[in-house]
């Protein structure tokens, strides 16, 4: 639960919130559980900070400092998290459907299971970040920054994915069906055993990429870079192939 002195004080407003901390500078906030949909929390500093449950449904946390922050099992549905700090957070559970998360920080979060279904990641950094089992089901990550990031077993069907950077991002087993990746740089991204059925893949850097036994039923890998790209035991059935041609069985 919440500490009540805490929170009493996050709710005396920015100014009252940020002289105590910095009085405070090694004390970390216990804000847990709390009820705060819909607060306007803009550009707050809530770092290093244990919201575990806490309830920010469609609150504004636009440049806010969330950074290490326990946001365990949070409810930021709808939140408005533009430009937010999200380094290294604890997202683990988290509920981020629908959130608008364009331009955020997430570099070495935590976002297993997380479920962000219809958020807008446009431009999001998640460098490093681990996103194991997390259902991104038709979210809007355009331009967005998966280097590096651990997607596995993630759900991210009908994803716009046009532009995303995902260098060296592991993919495995991850469901993307359907999902657009035109002009996607995937240069040595592991995709083995991905599911890729209908996938947009065109002009996309699929360069010293992992790609065996991947389910490419459908996809169109028109003007693709294939270059070094190991399609060991893929299923290429209907697919199209970066010269244009279509593989028949």
């Amino acid at each position: 639960m919440a500490n009540t002195q805490h929170l009493a004080l996050l709710k005396k407003g920015a100014v009252t919130w940020i002289e105590w901390r910095n009085l405070n500078p090694n004390l970390q906030p216990d804000l847990s559980e709390a009820n705060l949909a819909s607060a306007n929390l803009r550009g707050a500093h809530l770092g290093r900070s244990n919201l575990c449950k806490i309830d920010l449904f469609n609150a504004k946390l636009i440049a806010a400092n969330l950074a290490e922050s326990n946001l365990s099992l949070a409810n930021l549905a709808g939140a408005q998290l533009l430009e937010t700090n999200l380094m290294k957070a604890n997202l683990t559970g988290a509920n981020l459907r629908a959130a608008d998360i364009r331009g955020a920080d997430l570099s070495g979060a935590n976002l297993i299971g997380a479920d962000l279904t219809a958020a807008n990641l446009q431009q999001a950094d998640f460098k490093d970040a681990n996103l194991i089992g997390a259902v991104m089901f038709r979210v809007n990550a355009i331009g967005a920054h998966f280097n590096h990031a651990n997607l596995s077993q993630a759900n991210l069907t009908q994803a716009e994915l046009i532009e995303a950077h995902c260098y060296a991002a592991n993919l495995s087993k991850a469901n993307l069906g359907e999902a657009h990746f035109t002009g996607a740089y995937l240069f040595r991204a592991n995709l083995s055993f991905a599911e890729l059925i209908a996938a947009d893949l065109r002009w996309s850097n699929l360069g010293k990429a992992d790609l065996r036994g991947a389910n490419l039923t459908g996809a169109n890998l028109r003007g693709a870079n294939l270059a070094g790209a190991n399609l060991g035991g893929a299923y290429l059935k209907g697919t199209i192939m970066p010269d244009g041609s279509i593989v028949s069985s």
